[in-house]
């Protein structure tokens, strides 16, 4: 035996781990060196969903296959993402304006959902929105007009709108109108209501929530259209929501910065303006009180350019992940026109006390529509101040934005990272690249509570369900090769 055979032989071994455990009994008892790693096939070991994905991957050496395809149309989606440039520039003082023909339809956040299904949280909203619009007086006669067939629900996405956790839009409600400037697209979400539990977005739907409703279409809404108005041009929101990052924000669950500079905005405006002083006062007073007052705007932004991304053939880019406190929906370029669908999971991390995950209503909201576009936890790294509200370390934050990276198919240079050497946010989610990778888009989020109207009871951290992206990918592989 040479010397170099003794050595190697002598030398202790160590050991990397990619299979089952039970197989790495032998190597611990050795006591050699040991390393598992974080490893489990494609589509939990599926045969279907791995040969579905077989066929969707580009070839350098083929650029007329299906994944080079796929992998052109991404490129074109990447692009309208960086170049979206939302622009606050309206406020509708009812959305009826927005869809004349809306009648007695009620929008919702997440994917398509029947009366009968909805959690409590969306159902108390469904009656508070009812009662506000005066199609009945009592919560008993609102449950009674839906359970007869009297209202109509869909999505706020298929109406190019989003709504924060029950997402309920109603004729007579005001709306943000974002547009991106790029594309021409526009986008539209409600006005943020104050008040903490006792409102409509989780489901409340007392008197005084219809007054505070009455009081945003009565004078905040007004005062708002006068004072973006004045900005010559309306507000770009790109700028603001980069600025945000740089002061903290993740301009989806932490708000602060992004709030105060719209107040900046607004108050600048009104001051020129004509609008009587006690209504300035009450608006500023409302956008002053509640740190999270810009997620609206932030939310149509994100909308605005996602939409703009949409409809791209053989592009498997998600342009939608949604919430309806029973679901998780996503939608894909590629793929216009429908759902792919999974059980929302209740969200792991902080309570409020004298709450439990046993209160605690599944993951609800269009809010997730920031993850889409790189923002909230895939941008988290520029927010580790935010652990403390959805639980983990300043680590964790860092964690969440360097992972999404492996499944998303580029970066933003609009939305940089201070605490990751200023690097793009990941963005792109690609349905392959999550199942190749079994990794789940991360989303950032309040928890609700599971009964109507008791308001936010925590917050965490969710996963979109892998059952929207291996569904995803089976359509496309389907759709693709007819």
């Amino acid at each position: 035996m040479s010397a170099a055979s003794s050595a190697l032989r002598n030398r202790k071994t160590s050991v990397i781990s990619l299979g089952a455990s039970d197989l790495d009994r032998g190597v611990e008892i050795s006591g050699a060196p040991l390393v598992r790693l974080q490893w489990q096939p494609v589509g939990d070991g599926s045969p279907e969903v791995a040969w579905n994905l077989a066929q969707l991957v580009g070839d350098a050496s083929d650029a007329d296959c299906l994944g080079s395809r796929i992998d052109r149309a991404n490129s074109q989606v990447l692009e309208r993402i960086l170049a979206a440039q939302p622009v606050w520039e309206d406020v509708a003082a009812h959305a009826s304006d927005v869809w004349p023909d809306m009648g007695m339809t009620l929008l919702h956040a997440g994917p398509p959902i029947d009366w009968k299904d909805m959690c409590g949280p969306m159902k108390g909203a469904v009656i508070g929105a009812i009662l506000y619009e005066k199609w009945a007086t009592t919560p008993g006669e609102a449950e009674t007009l839906v359970v007869e067939g009297g209202i109509r629900f869909a999505p706020c996405h298929e109406f190019g709108a989003v709504g924060p956790m029950a997402g309920i839009i109603s004729p007579s409600m005001p709306l943000f109108v974002v547009t991106n400037k790029t594309a021409g697209n526009r986008a539209y979400a409600p006005l943020m209501e104050s008040g903490g539990a006792k409102t409509l977005r989780f489901g409340a739907f007392e008197p005084q929530v219809i007054e505070g409703l009455k009081l945003i279409e009565n004078v905040l809404a007004p005062c708002l259209k006068a004072a973006i108005a004045g900005i010559d041009g309306g507000l770009p929101l790109k700028p603001l929501m980069s600025q945000s990052l740089h002061m903290g924000d993740d301009v989806h669950n932490r708000n602060t910065a992004a709030t105060l500079l719209l107040y900046r905005a607004v108050t600048e405006s009104l001051l020129n303006s004509s609008i009587l002083r006690d209504t300035v006062h009450n608006t500023l007073s409302t956008i002053g009180a509640d740190d999270m007052f810009f997620l609206s705007l932030s939310m149509a932004a994100c909308k605005a350019t996602m939409d703009a991304a949409h409809g791209v053939p053989f592009s498997s880019i998600v342009t939608a992940m949604a919430r309806n406190g029973v679901n998780v929906g996503i939608r894909v370029s590629g793929l216009h026109g429908q759902w792919f669908v999974g059980p929302a999971d209740i969200p792991v991390g902080l309570f409020l006390p004298g709450f439990s995950e046993a209160d605690a209503n599944p993951d609800i909201g269009d809010s997730a529509i920031t993850e889409t576009a790189g923002l909230g936890a895939f941008a988290m790294a520029a927010a580790p101040a935010m652990v403390q509200f959805v639980g983990g370390t300043p680590e964790d934050a860092l964690r969440y934005s360097r992972e999404m990276a492996h499944i998303t198919i580029g970066r933003n240079p609009g939305f940089t990272l201070p605490m990751l050497d200023f690097i793009g946010a990941p963005v792109g989610i690609d349905i392959r690249k999550v199942v190749n990778e079994s990794m789940r888009p991360v989303i950032n989020t309040a928890t609700a509570h599971k009964e109507p109207g008791m308001g936010i009871i925590g917050a965490g951290v969710v996963q979109a369900p892998m059952k929207c992206f291996v569904d995803a990918i089976e359509t496309f592989a389907t759709t693709a090769s007819k």
